[in-house]
């Protein structure tokens, strides 16, 4: 069952309905067209053609689903009844398996390609599957008459209009005629990355329309083929206009609001740097504390559960979990594992326009970098989802812990950091006659005055509150600071909760 997508190139479409594949293709594969798909034994092949063919047919099309291979339908079938997207109820009226090994062992290529053209007759198939033309190939007595059947085969499919997928494990080399012939060629492949594995699928060719470039990756789950689109591809270009303001917002500490000349400036995105221990999660929280059914929030973070946030909170008197039980915030917890990078910035972009997100906060820039294949991309993703959320008119507040805790200068965990934000504040501490203090700065904030003071600042059971500016510190870079003036060594000392 095809369909017309409108968008890129207004091309008839077969959906796939594999999650993220019909956006690295533009809405589907082209009805009536060919394409091999290959890749290694394991690659994930099969899975995926079978999980085609199910919502295909669960669309309200036809499948014929056709093995060269000795493995047999029941095993095959019983691994995929495993699987979410399998439907015995499509089998075998809209969804039909056949064996072709038999016929091509006594006919030949010749006997395979009567047997094809009957069978798309019969079942009035407008979507066919061919597990292994690595065996049409052996069978083959010449390149030439393997290249016939792919052509006999293109021409017979265009004139059902019906669209045909070949599997192979891809034992060719990457240069092969058939590939000319065919509409398109998709590789699936398994890359070690350090000491794991990641599968990758990639649109080597796409005749007659465009598809996102790249490897993208994608995991095998209990729901079948998920595919991640790659990040810096699919926001190569806002979704909308952006639609600049001179608004203000503000961060929850009126002394900072007040540095700030009023609040962070709506839609931008803010760097939030310090060591392990500084407040950054507090800050962060401050600023959420902020949301409401209008302008609602999202806290994205990898370190700290939902219900660790909220008593951490409870402590601080910001009540997270009231704001979360109105609807006000949402929470998205992912641990550190083995997380793929695309897949969290694509669940992060589904929350924001899910629920129209005004405030987002994102504790823990340093669990997309450790979820990265590769270190640098890091700030291009980050760069692309910056521009999408300006867009939108989302304020994002993002926190990254610097390598030092106490000592000289400020080490950034990777360089061009400060690239993919128009604010920077910095959160540090500075040792004292054996007390560490904790201290605010404000480095940058594009388009706007902003006062540069150095405060210190305690976290108590009312939150982070500001002191006078810290003029004491005029060796602060060195990470020591002098001794403090009389009238401010006279004040009293808020209690500190530690985090």
């Amino acid at each position: 069952m095809s369909q017309d997508i409108n968008g890129h190139d207004g091309v008839t479409r077969v959906p796939t309905g594999v999650p993220g594949l019909d956006s690295i293709m533009f809405g589907g594969f082209l009805s009536g067209a060919v394409f091999i798909v290959r890749g290694t034994p394991g690659a994930g092949k099969t899975i995926l053609a079978n999980q085609m063919c199910f919502n295909h047919a669960q669309g309200g099309g036809r499948a014929l689903f056709v093995t060269l291979l000795s493995e047999s339908h029941a095993r095959m079938r019983q691994h995929m009844e495993q699987l979410s997207f399998y439907d015995a109820s499509v089998i075998p009226d809209r969804l039909y398996y056949i064996s072709g090994f038999s016929t091509l062992e006594e006919g030949g290529l010749s006997g395979l390609m009567d047997m094809l053209r009957r069978e798309i007759r019969t079942h009035e198939a407008t979507l066919l599957v061919l597990d292994g033309l690595i065996a049409v190939e052996e069978t083959s007595s010449s390149d030439r008459e393997f290249r016939k059947f792919i052509y006999e085969l293109q021409a017979h499919v265009a004139a059902a209009d019906c669209t045909a997928l070949l599997l192979t494990n891809g034992s060719r080399s990457d240069h092969q005629p058939e590939h000319t012939m065919v509409d398109g060629l998709i590789n699936l492949s398994d890359t070690t990355l350090n000491k794991h594995k990641q599968r990758e699928l990639e649109v080597l060719k796409f005749r007659g329309s465009g598809a996102l470039r790249g490897r993208h990756p994608f995991r095998i789950t209990d729901g079948g083929v998920v595919v991640y689109p790659r990040t810096e591809a699919i926001l190569a270009v806002p979704s909308c206009v952006d639609q600049a303001t001179n608004n203000k917002v503000s961060l929850g500490i009126p002394m900072l609001d007040e540095m700030l000349g009023g609040g962070i400036p709506e839609g931008t995105s803010t760097l939030l740097l310090g060591a392990s221990g500084t407040g950054k999660t507090t800050l962060g929280l401050h600023f959420l504390s902020r949301s409401t059914p209008t302008e609602p929030g999202l806290l994205f973070g990898f370190y700290e559960t939902p219900e660790r946030l909220m008593l951490n909170a409870s402590t601080l008197g910001l009540d997270l979990k009231g704001m979360i039980d109105r609807g006000d915030v949402e929470v998205i917890w992912r641990p550190v594992t083995e997380q793929i990078l695309d897949d969290l910035a694509g669940t992060l972009m589904d929350a924001v326009r899910r629920r129209g997100v005004k405030r987002l906060f994102i504790d823990g820039l340093n669990g997309f970098q450790e979820s990265s294949d590769i270190r640098d991309r890091v700030l291009h993703v980050f760069s692309a989802l910056a521009s999408e959320f300006k867009a939108l008119g989302v304020t994002m507040f993002l926190t990254a812990e610097t390598r030092n805790i106490v000592g000289p200068g400020i080490e950034m965990p990777f360089n061009g950091l400060s690239s993919v934000a128009e604010n920077v504040v910095v959160l540090r501490f500075v040792e004292y006659r054996a007390r560490v203090y904790r201290l605010l700065s404000i480095l940058k904030v594009r388009g706007n005055g902003f006062d540069a003071a150095l405060r210190e600042f305690n976290i108590s059971s009312d939150g982070i509150k500001l002191l006078d500016t810290f003029e004491g510190a005029s060796s602060i870079l060195t990470g020591f600071g002098t001794e403090p003036s009389p009238d401010r060594a006279s004040q009293p000392e808020a209690p500190e909760i530690t985090r």
